[in-house]
């Protein structure tokens, strides 16, 4: 099983595992991050698109903390963007897994390298299925011109400070 801990920082733990995903990383497990000095195996600025890997490469991928980082709020082609990439690097039915402060967490706002708030509402609009039910019935803007990817909500679970998700990749 081929992983990715992307935006890795300093740490190589599994943060969220569920009865899919044990919580321990396969052999085939690669750390990216933009710092060299954390020791990991890819240095990339996740801001850059394309990701240095192939299309279907991972089984998972794994991102703590780390979304909250990327573009600028309100920036939706970025948003887009990268989350075509992790995507496009999963393969059919793998699993995007990943952690966000809450909008209200003191870290959301104190990090001064984060760029945006990322709330856990903003899945919706990673799913074909929603668009499908909710544009032009709800305020939903439609973003299908720019997201051709396809995420299944599978999981989802907040905490004080932080939420937690699990997308599966949907692709034919």
């Amino acid at each position: 099983m081929a992983e990715l801990l992307a935006g890795c920082g300093n740490k190589r733990q599994k943060i969220v595992a569920f009865d899919k995903i044990p919580p321990t990383w396969s052999d085939d497990f690669v750390t990216l991050d933009y710092d060299e000095t954390t020791g990991c195996d890819v240095v990339h600025d996740l801001n850059i698109v394309p990701y240095p890997f192939n299309d279907d490469r991972f089984e998972e991928v794994h991102v703590y903390e780390v979304l909250e980082h990327l573009g600028a709020q309100g920036d939706y082609r970025a948003f887009f963007d990268q989350m075509a990439e992790f995507w496009r690097i999963l393969k059919p039915g793998g699993w995007l897994i990943g952690t966000c402060p809450n909008w209200d967490s003191t870290w959301a706002w104190s990090d001064p390298g984060h760029t945006r708030i990322i709330s856990p509402s903003m899945l919706t609009f990673l799913s074909q299925a929603e668009y499908k039910k909710q544009v032009g019935k709800t305020a939903m803007t439609d973003y299908r011109h720019c997201w051709q990817g396809d995420f299944e909500l599978y999981s989802f679970e907040e905490s004080e400070e932080n939420w937690a998700f699990v997308l599966r990749a949907i692709k034919e």
